[in-house]
């Protein structure tokens, strides 16, 4: 049987099978708790030029449909899984996720040691790895190349996952609002719960200006998730919408950027939080919602009061259970609100799918006060 070794870049090199495509790759080497939904997570395009291991001890029982992906492609730099299920159990699936792999061009693993490179990565924090299928080089060479290849701070990678050409994802039913959802690596079921709600979902480019938002007439403004540092990010067009008074919702990297444009810091978390089983407390209430992260980085706030911005008083909305970092922000006066965490959820959890529901309150409240305070898009600086 061919060999394969996973090499961390602090040394520690991981030996198994190759599974999907053979050769070699390069990535943030990180871990998904979930125990389903890896077709969604391969898709993902905030796993951008990551390798993830899945500490799921069965992976691909149930094969790969055409349904679940959440975008045209897989995103995953790498792939890391304990044992392959040697069966396809699934009335829906067309084909094994090993060929799957392979047609995607993945280079992955199957190891013995997933816990123990969980262990080791709890410990130590994420890092740079490599996967390489039958090696010619040395490990020491195979350690020096993993050290050579990029980090993740200070990576500018939305742009990179992004739509070049906006499109649009017509509302379900009657039309009830406009959406400018700017694509930072928007997954395809975040557009379909704005169109459930009867929203017309129109997708901009990473880049778009905050003319070219308004543009479209929206009644409220959408930031998605997205791969990379948050510091990379230009968010003057954020900070116009802000400043216009145009009802936001930010997820996960549109979280982050939604912190810096109200002046708060980002760092980046000793290991992240991935998976589908994540504590968050809403502040607000008290209540507990069990939801899906993936993300890197977070917003550095204070969580035991109220802080001022340049848009008014704001607070942190949700905060982690495990680690007590910040997972929601919102402006009190309640326009714009964001969270770290994904509502849209297709592989579930969908404790947090109520914030869509309290987007189109936000959006139907903004239109009275724009009704009451009319702007225009050269009113307010880009």
């Amino acid at each position: 049987m061919n060999t394969a070794v996973l090499v961390l870049e602090d040394g520690r090199v991981f030996h198994g099978s190759p599974y999907g495509a053979e050769g070699e790759t390069f990535g943030e080497m990180v871990f998904n708790t979930g125990m389903t939904g890896y077709q969604e997570t391969l898709t993902d395009p905030s796993y951008h030029r990551q390798i993830v291991a899945m500490t799921a001890p069965h992976i691909g029982n149930t094969g790969v449909n055409d349904e679940d992906p959440e975008s045209g492609r897989v995103w995953v730099a790498g792939y890391v899984v304990r044992e392959p299920s040697r069966v396809v159990s699934n009335w829906r699936a067309n084909r094994s996720l090993d060929d799957y792999l392979k047609e995607q061009g993945v280079v992955g693993i199957a190891i013995s040691g997933t816990r123990a490179l969980t262990r080791h990565l709890r410990e130590r924090g994420a890092m740079r790895a490599g996967i390489f299928t039958a090696p010619a080089e040395p490990v020491e060479e195979l350690v020096e190349r993993v050290r050579r290849s990029p980090g993740m701070e200070g990576a500018d990678l939305a742009a990179e996952v992004a739509v070049t050409e906006p499109y649009v994802v017509p509302a379900i039913g009657a039309k009830r609002f406009t959406v400018a959802a700017v694509d930072l690596g928007i997954k395809g079921m975040t557009p379909h719960r704005m169109a459930e709600r009867g929203c017309e979902v129109h997708v901009l480019p990473a880049n778009a200006t905050y003319e070219q938002i308004m543009a479209v007439e929206p009644d409220g403004v959408f930031f998605s998730n997205g791969p990379g540092d948050p510091a990379t990010a230009d968010v003057s067009a954020l900070r116009s919408v802000l400043e216009a008074r145009v009802p936001f919702f930010g997820i996960c990297f549109g979280n982050q950027l939604f912190g810096r444009a109200l002046g708060l810091s980002t760092y980046k978390l000793r290991y992240g939080h991935r998976g589908v089983n994540q504590p968050v407390q809403d502040v607000r209430t008290g209540k507990v919602e069990i939801s899906a992260h993936n993300h890197g980085f977070a917003v550095q706030a204070p969580l035991d009061a109220p802080f001022e911005t340049p848009y008014g008083p704001a607070e942190v909305s949700h905060v982690n259970l495990n680690d007590r970092c910040v997972e929601g922000l919102r402006l009190l006066d309640g326009r714009a609100f964001s969270v770290q965490y994904h509502p849209e959820a297709a592989a579930g959890p969908h404790d947090a799918a109520y914030l869509f529901d309290e987007f189109c309150s936000v959006m139907a409240s903004g239109r009275d006060d724009a009704a009451q305070h009319p702007i225009s898009t050269t009113s307010v600086r880009s």
